[in-house]
C-alpha cells in the first residue's frame, strides 16, 4: 500500500529535500548570472557601436570643416586681384552700414580707429547737447 502523504518526512528525506532545494537554487543563480553576463555583453556591444558612430560623425565634421576652410581660402585667394592691397579689398565688399561702423585703419596698439562717420555723428550730438544747454539756461 502507498504511504500517506501527510506523514512526517524522515531525516533522510529531509536531507534529500534540502539537497535538491540547494541544487535548484544553485542552478537558478547560475542561470541568472548567465543572463546578466549576456545582457552586459549586449550593452557593451551597443555602446561600442554608438561610440563608433559618434567618432565617425566627428571625423566627418572635421573633414567637412577642413574642406570648407580650404575652399574659403581658395576663394579668398582667387577673389583678390594680384596687385590689390589687402586693406582696399575688404572695404570694396562692405555694405554702407559696415563702412559706417568699421574702419580699415589700425592704431599702434592694434585696435581699429574710429570711422569718420562716427566722428561726425559724435560732433553733431555734442553740438546739439551744447545748444540744448544754452537754450535751457537762457530761458
Amino acid at each position: 500500500m502507498a504511504e500517506p502523504t501527510n506523514a512526517a518526512l524522515t531525516d533522510e528525506e529531509r536531507e534529500e529535500l534540502e539537497a535538491l532545494r540547494a541544487e535548484k537554487a544553485r542552478r537558478a543563480e547560475e542561470e541568472r548570472a548567465r543572463v546578466e553576463r549576456a545582457e552586459l555583453e549586449a550593452l557593451r556591444a551597443e555602446q561600442a557601436k554608438v561610440d563608433a558612430e559618434i567618432l565617425a560623425e566627428r571625423a566627418a565634421e572635421q573633414q567637412a570643416a577642413a574642406r570648407a576652410a580650404q575652399t574659403a581660402a581658395e576663394v579668398k585667394a582667387s577673389a583678390a586681384p594680384a596687385g590689390a592691397s589687402s586693406d582696399a579689398a575688404p572695404n570694396a565688399q562692405k555694405s554702407f552700414g559696415e563702412r559706417m561702423v568699421t574702419s580699415s585703419a589700425v592704431d599702434d596698439d592694434g585696435i581699429p580707429t574710429m570711422p569718420v562717420a562716427q566722428k561726425i555723428i559724435l560732433a553733431i550730438a555734442a553740438v546739439a547737447v551744447v545748444a540744448f544747454l544754452i537754450y535751457t539756461f537762457t530761458r
